[in-house]
């Protein structure tokens, strides 16, 4: 004895014919994945910096890195590298 049509199993319930478990599965990857989306730009958001700055300036003249710099450029004069003209644009360029 039947219940008659749309009562009880069957393309009769309320899911729509078999469709509302893929529809679930659906709409729940799209909620992680919004969800996952979300954390990334919040993580992004708060650490205050997106890798390097794009407007970074030069160190200022005798800051840590000026005299290592002279020490190349004289090593490289020195084992003949560069010439004596090329030493001193070096340094001129490098401000001292």
């Amino acid at each position: 004895m039947g219940y008659g049509r749309g009562y009880g199993y069957g393309y009769g319930d309320m899911m729509g014919g078999g469709f509302g478990g893929i529809l679930m599965l659906v709409l729940g990857a799209l909620f992680v994945a919004a969800l996952v989306l979300l954390v990334i730009w919040a993580v992004r958001a708060s650490s205050g910096h997106h890798g390097m700055a794009h407007h970074a300036t030069p160190p200022p003249l005798g800051a840590v890195g000026h005299d290592e710099a002279v020490a190349i450029a004289k090593r490289r004069l020195a084992s003949g590298e560069i010439t004596s003209e090329q030493y001193a644009e070096i340094v001129r360029t490098l401000g001292g």
